[in-house]
């Protein structure tokens, strides 16, 4: 893997060279209250980032270097909400962008839970072919976490707050630029058409990213320590053991069903099928579904597993923490935190996992 510099003026030329070939979304800021401050007494930023396509955006210069995840989960690029898959011969990207897709500014969290989805939509006896095709030709564009949120804790889950792999451009802020790590053949066709706006990272430059890595990965793990979130080894044996926990029916009393948590998740993917008829005919849709809503485990007889709100989150994480880590070897959540920032009845993952691992090891004295 070859790392350039890229100076910070030189940014827009990268990016028109890729919106050459590709549809490229990139991130830009937004002021917004937050939503959560922290009780620890840490000073974090609270600004939000939203991805956005880049022939879109009409002051370039709108477009920023995003410090953590943006407000999306990636999977919306790539799994739509809701999309037509009718035909014996569906074309994945019929209603997509008709270029490759291309996203700039996701994390490493994101790059995380695209290997959830790529379980899911390729990693069966069968594939699903609008994913497959997205996802293939997409150019993914990462970048080091130079500050958190309030509600990050990928590192809980030994998650680092930067990329080493899963992408094919990597950027890193530096003073003056970036650092630009090229991971692919893709990647490397591009690189290789910029020549006059890069040059091979210096060895200083590869040190002064190394401490700025470790320095957020300090800063993060400090803050952590304070939340005493359980560790990636310990999750699954903390929530089975805990499936009569009290927590499930407690934390559900301010639950309202909006479904915010399932579709704000990066490492989420159910979806219900509805054939319906239109002008063109009949057409059979994939409509995002979720694991809160009452109604998604009813079978056609009217009967219900988890008709109770508090079976249904308790089985979202029995899903994520259980089925997950013994079919892949690892838990579906990636530690962004959206859920807790979208949820109005203020249900905090972090919040069940510490009680669930408090209440496993209280019992066990």
């Amino acid at each position: 893997m070859e790392t350039y510099f890229l100076k910070h003026q030189d940014v827009f030329v990268f990016y028109s060279r890729i919106e050459e070939e590709f549809e490229l979304y990139a991130p830009i800021k937004v002021e917004a209250k937050p939503r959560l401050l922290c009780e620890h007494g840490f000073s974090l930023p609270t600004e939000e980032y939203l991805l956005r396509p880049f022939s879109c955006i009409q002051e370039k210069s709108d477009i920023v270097y995003n410090e953590y995840r943006c407000v999306e989960p990636t999977r919306t690029l790539f799994v739509y909400p809701k999309e037509n898959i009718s035909g014996d011969t569906p074309d994945p990207r019929r209603q997509g962008p008709s270029k490759p897709l291309a996203i700039s500014g996701l994390k490493n969290c994101d790059i995380f839970s695209l290997k959830i989805q790529d379980f899911v939509f390729l990693g069966g006896d069968e594939v699903d072919p609008f994913y497959q095709a997205r996802r293939e030709d997409a150019l993914i564009i990462s970048g080091d976490c130079p500050a958190f949120k309030e509600v990050c804790f990928c590192r809980a889950f030994a998650i680092d707050p930067y990329s080493q792999e899963g992408f094919d451009f990597n950027l890193s802020p530096l003073n003056d630029g970036y650092l630009l790590d090229v991971a692919t053949e893709k990647a490397q066709r591009i690189a290789d058409s910029l020549k006059n706006i890069l040059s091979l990272a210096t060895r200083g430059q590869l040190a002064g990213r190394a401490q700025k890595r470790e320095a957020v990965v300090k800063k993060l793990d400090a803050h952590l320590a304070l939340h005493k979130i359980p560790t990636k080894g310990s999750l699954k044996d903390i929530v089975v053991s805990g499936y009569n926990s009290a927590v499930w029916q407690e934390q559900m009393l301010t639950c309202v069903e909006c479904g915010g948590c399932v579709f704000i998740c990066d490492t989420c993917h159910c979806f219900l099928l509805a054939d319906t008829l239109s002008k063109e005919g009949p057409q059979r849709m994939r409509i995002w579904d979720g694991c809160l809503y009452k109604n998604f485990t009813r079978v056609a007889g009217g009967a219900n597993p988890l008709k109770m709100r508090y079976m249904r989150l308790r089985n979202r994480y029995l899903k994520k923490f259980d089925f997950f880590i013994d079919n892949t070897g690892t838990q579906a959540c990636c530690g962004c935190g959206r859920c807790i920032e979208v949820c109005p009845g203020k249900i905090d993952i972090r919040y069940i996992l510490k009680r669930l691992y408090e209440e496993k090891h209280l019992s066990a004295h």
